[in-house]
Formats: C-alpha cells, sequence, structure tokens
C-alpha cells in the first residue's frame, strides 16, 4: 500500500498536463477523472499523504510488537534498521521511479481509485487541508487562486527545440520559425536595395522589354534613374500580351501601375504578414526614417521564412570535407545561423558581411583570419567595398 501512494504521487505530479488535456478532449476516461482529481492538487496530496503516513506509521508499530515478541527490546534496533531499508527499497525508491518512468499507466489507473478514496475521506482530508492551507495564507500564499502559468514563447522555443526527435523535421524547423516570426524584422529577409530588379524608365524601351521578357519575377519595381524614386508596381501579366503589340511603349506600362506599398524598417515579420493581409497586397518597399528605400520584401520572403526554401537554389552554405562552411557573406545572419545552429547575434547588421566589417571595424582583404563570436574564419574573396566569400574552420 505505501508502494501505491508514493508511485501514484509522482505519476500524478510529473504528468504532461499537454498530452493530458489532449487525452481529455479525445474522452479518455482515465484522463478525464485524473483532470478532476488535479483541479485540486491540495486535496489529492491530503488524500495520499494521510493515506501513506497511516499506512508507513501501521508498518513501523507492527514492526515494533513483532521485534519485541520475538527478541524482546533488543530486537528493536534491528527491526528499525530492516523495515527503514525494506520501505526504502520497495516503498519509495522503486515506485516512485516507476511512477517518474511510467507515469500515465499510473495516473490514470489509480485515479479510478482516488476518486472514491477521496468522497470517502472526504471529511478527514477537508480538515487536514484547512489547517494546511491556514498555515501556508500565513506566508502569503493562496492555494485557491494559484494558477497553471502559461508558456511565453522563449519557453515553448525550448520545448519545441527538444521535441526534434519526436516529429519530422520539417515541422520541426517550421514550428520555430513561427515562434521567431515576432523577434524577427523585415530587414532580416528583405532582398537588399542593391539586388532589387526593376525597370527603370530612362532606359530604353528595348531594354525594358527584354527585361520583362526575361524576368523570373511576376512583379517588378518601376522607377525613376534609381529606386528611391519608385512610382509603382508592374504585375508582368498585365502586359505581356501587349509586347509583339506595335507601338508598346513606356506609357503603356505606367497605364497598369499598382500604387507602390511602403514598409518602415523594424516592421515585425507577423505584423507585415497581418498587414500583407489586411491590404490585400503582395509585395512592399522597405524603407528607412528618411523615405529612402532599404529593400524590397514579398509574401513568398514571409512565406519562405516559414517553410523553408521554395525554390531550390545554390545554397549560400557550402559543408567542407574537414568539418568547415564555406559560405558566401551576403547570406543573412539568420539564414546562417538556422543552417549551423550557431548563435552569431542578430541585433545588429543582417548579412555575414556586415557582421565581419563591424567587427573588423574595416573591409579586410583576402586571406585575413579572424575568430567571429567565437567561430575562427578565413576571408576567402573580397572587392573594394564587401566581403564575399569565407570558410569557417571546424
Amino acid at each position: 500500500m505505501s508502494a501505491f501512494f508514493s508511485g501514484t504521487e509522482t505519476a500524478l505530479m510529473t504528468l504532461n498536463r499537454y498530452r493530458l488535456q489532449h487525452l481529455v478532449k479525445k474522452k479518455h476516461q482515465g484522463a478525464i477523472k485524473t483532470q478532476e482529481l488535479l483541479k485540486r492538487p491540495d486535496r489529492l496530496l491530503g488524500l495520499i499523504l494521510l493515506g501513506n503516513n497511516f499506512v508507513n506509521i501501521l508498518a513501523s508499530s507492527l514492526a515494533t510488537v513483532i521485534a519485541i515478541r520475538l527478541g524482546g527490546d533488543e530486537a528493536i534496533a534491528p527491526a528499525t534498521a530492516i523495515l527503514t531499508i525494506v520501505v526504502l527499497i520497495f516503498s519509495e525508491v522503486t515506485p516512485k521511479t516507476l511512477g517518474a518512468v511510467k507515469p500515465e499507466k499510473l495516473a490514470y489507473l489509480s485515479a479510478w481509485l482516488y476518486l472514491p478514496l477521496l468522497k470517502i475521506f472526504y471529511p478527514i482530508v477537508s480538515i487536514v487541508n484547512f489547517i494546511s492551507n491556514l498555515i501556508l495564507r500565513v506566508f502569503g500564499v493562496n492555494t485557491r487562486k494559484s494558477k497553471t502559468e502559461g508558456l511565453n514563447k522563449d519557453e515553448l522555443k525550448s520545448i519545441v527545440t527538444e521535441a526534434n526527435h519526436l516529429m519530422p523535421s520539417r515541422y520541426h524547423s517550421m514550428l520555430l520559425s513561427i515562434l521567431d516570426l515576432e523577434s524577427a524584422s523585415v530587414e532580416d529577409i528583405m532582398t537588399h536595395r542593391n539586388e532589387i530588379v526593376g525597370i527603370d524608365l530612362e532606359e530604353p524601351i528595348e531594354t525594358i522589354i527584354s527585361k520583362i521578357q526575361n524576368s523570373p519575377h511576376t512583379r517588378l519595381p518601376v522607377y525613376k534613374k534609381n529606386i528611391d524614386r519608385v512610382i509603382g508596381f508592374l504585375h508582368l501579366r498585365t502586359v505581356l500580351s501587349q509586347l509583339s503589340q506595335p507601338g508598346f511603349d513606356k506609357q503603356n506600362i505606367t497605364e497598369n501601375l499598382i500604387k507602390p506599398f511602403f514598409i518602415p524598417a523594424g516592421t515585425s515579420i507577423h505584423r507585415q504578414m497581418q498587414n500583407f493581409k489586411a491590404e490585400k497586397l503582395r509585395i512592399g518597399l522597405v524603407v528607412d526614417e528618411y523615405g529612402d528605400v532599404l529593400g524590397l520584401l514579398s509574401l513568398d520572403d514571409l512565406l519562405q521564412e516559414i517553410v523553408g526554401e521554395l525554390i531550390v537554389e545554390e545554397p549560400g552554405v557550402k559543408t567542407q570535407p574537414d568539418g568547415g562552411y564555406l559560405v558566401d557573406a551576403g547570406i543573412t545572419v539568420r539564414e546562417l545561423n538556422r543552417v549551423t545552429q550557431w548563435d552569431l547575434p542578430t541585433e545588429g547588421p543582417k548579412t555575414l558581411n556586415g557582421l565581419i566589417i563591424e567587427y573588423m571595424e574595416t573591409i579586410p582583404e583576402s586571406g585575413t583570419s579572424i575568430k567571429l563570436h567565437g567561430h575562427p574564419l578565413e576571408i576567402i574573396h573580397c572587392d573594394e567595398n564587401a566581403v564575399k566569400l569565407v570558410k569557417f574552420h571546424s
């Protein structure tokens, strides 16, 4: 009986509450009864400890009586030692270990017995609980107002990270990406200004037509001279049928433009996803506090942040035979962290190139070796204003 009380106490207290809620929704009778018990843990613990202490004291009393009858007063000490070992092994350590390893089996079965026992011994348990709760109130603890605390984002992220062996890797990565949306901004995933493909209305019409025909994108920003003077977005589908017609000119392009949508730098990915949905848009330009264009963001970029690469492209990180990495320095720090499972800082520069230049406070030369936040690397290739390729050593 002591083993039963000890083992089930551990099982009920260490039970996974989220799995319990799931089974309750599935109408699992053992889970329903267990949840009913756990609504008032003070009563449950009162019942368990009442039963456990009663049988342990009873066992001690019986052992003392038997020892005296068999060997007199001298047998009390050996009997106490033997009983201590027996209780410790068979009534405490073994059942509690079993309860910690197999909590569900013990908890759901014991709930069927504890509920009627709680009704039978309710008067005694109530008195014990009343006195216990009264003592706790002296120390400022109110058991009736205690609530199960929810998980914050970081705690939930830790749980998902630890559960990587319980789910397919694609779902695991997707869940982590969703949890990370609030902490990332549009600057972390946008196409940077110098990589934006657009239509400059100052260029010859032949060049513009060639760009439209060969563009891998469905929407292009249209501007005059530079991207800061954008006048709208062109959905290529609206003009492709007109390209072969005689007299196609820049006027046809400007007549089919969509009003540009501007996104303040620092907007969270989560917020921007809601903005795109509310405005029924798929693309926008990220601007700083002065109105200068920093980059371009599309709905595909947001989806890619959650589900991963939508199109198989040449990876920016290549694993080397020696365990190192050959990395395109234009990769974002977030993407590099995701691939390598590192923890490089993301609060400052958004690309590896920017992180290296900020760390060194100069544009390095090819062949330079540094230790970047604990990771040794070698600059493989640079040009006049940026790092292009680096190798991280294992």
